[in-house]
């Protein structure tokens, strides 16, 4: 066989990643308010777009779930057909792109198009991250021996500042509430009683004596050291020593254990204020038992050629050049408006099927969540998963339980103790909330006790399993949470 150069002729298909579908990929991703930046962008680079009203889009395809429907959402029953079946909905179906370049695909991290157990509790605000007063308030409710106390807790929680450090005074507050002083004392003690420990002090020492008590090395020694901190402070550690009446060794380990607390505990949870989320769906009830589904019509931008403005630079454009770029002008108008116009249809589309699986939350609450993955929704409407994952990033739904991310709609499942079916996380988590809510102050219950109980309501899960949400939605040990109890009585 001869060797030399030569020319072959080949046929291949291939993706080919045009700005385009760049584009509409990126427009998925994005919520109204990300879009809302992105059409300003585009009205300044493009003479011929122009901002309309705004108007309220609504799925052409809503779910109809009746009162009188079968428990299975996933029955025709449910399901009316209305307006819109001949447009198609933007589906992008990538699978030769990398994937795992898209944080918004959480299926390329799960491995099964669903989520970890440890999402968000229907308490906390979906974000990156809870603020300090939302992290406190996640716990108080089972720090709290009633309702009343765990009101005044509230109400503390909110005057704390960053560091963690109560800057109103208990008399201030007792006062505006219009409560005792010592029921005021009494909450405070179970704010103290929260993690990060030391939040809810007043001054440092005490914020520090906190962390000692929690440590169990509040002894009467070390009681002497952080009532005297000024003196820490100027070095003075032979008087100290002499106070605390400890020779070298234990004074070195004292001071070694007061430089390991946290003088500034709050710091270590948010920072700050947040931004408040602003919904980019909205879902109310609707005619006979019906949801009505809808786009945010406050975030939503509309854009419009300005027709009367391209016939102007038409008649004015006389050479090639010019009529080139007024042409690409209105193609990528007309484009952009299409593809906003596709995107909303998906995520209408999206959020009407997540709507019929998860019916029971929208009723009833989180103890009606269902297990359900990213597959399972793409697999429902005949899109691929990833358009699916986009969708459901940064995109907020408000309802009348709350605003929750899309995301948080999507959790795996726990085997129920008939081994036939298979039950929420989320629902899980309510249930060891509302057992650890009921329990007497003198009759805490363990976590093997809470394994008990959950296998009496439907739920078989491991000793592990329990103890890792409930320490997901911010509630202590049963050592904890009984001191938490005995503070609050002796207070």
């Amino acid at each position: 066989m001869a060797l030399g150069p030569r020319l072959d002729l080949r046929q291949s298909q291939s993706l080919v990643m045009t700005p385009q579908l760049q584009q509409a990929i990126k427009l998925l991703t994005l919520s109204n308010l990300e879009i809302e930046a992105f059409i300003g962008e585009a009205l300044e680079a493009n003479p011929l777009l122009e901002a309309g009203e705004m108007r309220m889009e609504r799925a052409a395809t809503p779910d109809e779930v009746r009162e009188d429907a079968p428990d299975d959402p996933t029955s025709d029953q449910l399901i009316e057909r209305g307006r819109g079946e001949a447009d198609s909905p933007l589906d992008i179906d990538p699978e030769s792109l990398d994937r795992d370049r898209d944080t918004g695909d959480w299926s390329a991290q799960t491995g099964g198009g669903g989520f970890d157990d440890d999402l968000p509790d229907i308490s906390e605000r979906p974000d990156d991250a809870p603020t300090l007063a939302e992290h406190l308030a996640a716990q108080v409710g089972a720090a709290a021996p009633d309702v009343r106390s765990e009101f005044v807790a509230r109400h503390l929680i909110g005057q704390l500042d960053e560091a963690g450090y109560l800057t109103v005074p208990l008399r201030e507050v007792a006062s505006d509430l219009g409560v005792a002083l010592a029921e005021t004392e009494r909450a405070l003690a179970v704010v103290q009683s929260l993690d990060p420990t030391g939040v809810g002090a007043r001054t440092l020492s005490e914020c520090l004596a906190l962390q000692a008590k929690e440590a169990d090395r509040y002894d009467p020694c070390m009681e002497r050291l952080i009532g005297n901190l000024d003196l820490v402070a100027r070095g003075e550690f032979a008087r100290l020593k002499r106070m605390c009446d400890v020779d070298d060794e234990d004074f070195a380990d004292m001071l070694a254990e007061l430089r390991g607390y946290d003088p500034k505990p709050g710091l270590r949870i948010g920072g700050g204020e947040r931004e408040p989320v602003v919904p980019d769906i909205l879902i109310s009830p609707g005619p006979k038992g019906s949801w009505t589904i809808a786009l945010n019509e406050a975030t939503l931008p509309r854009l419009v050629v300005n027709r009367r403005y391209y016939v102007e630079l038409k008649d004015g454009c006389h050479d090639k050049a010019a009529k080139s770029w007024l042409g690409e002008k209105l193609a990528d108008a007309n484009w952009l408006i299409k593809a906003l116009d596709q995107r909303q249809k998906t995520i209408l589309r999206v959020a009407a099927e997540i709507v019929k699986q998860q019916d029971g939350f929208f009723r009833k609450g989180v103890s009606m969540l269902r297990p359900l993955t990213l597959r399972a929704v793409a697999e429902a409407i005949e899109m691929h998963e990833s358009t699916v994952s986009r969708v459901t990033s940064n995109k907020y739904l408000l309802c009348d339980r709350g605003t929750f991310e899309l995301k948080y709609f999507f959790t795996s499942g726990v085997a129920s103790a008939d081994g036939e079916s298979s039950i929420s996380a989320e629902a899980v988590k309510a249930q060891i909330r509302a057992l650890c809510d009921a329990e007497a102050p003198d009759d805490i219950v363990s976590d093997d006790k809470l394994v008990e109980l959950l296998r009496d309501k439907g739920f078989d899960l491991a000793r592990r399993t329990v103890a890792k949400y409930r320490e997901a939605i911010g509630i202590g040990s049963s050592v904890q949470r009984r001191r938490q109890k005995k503070l609050s009585r002796a207070g």
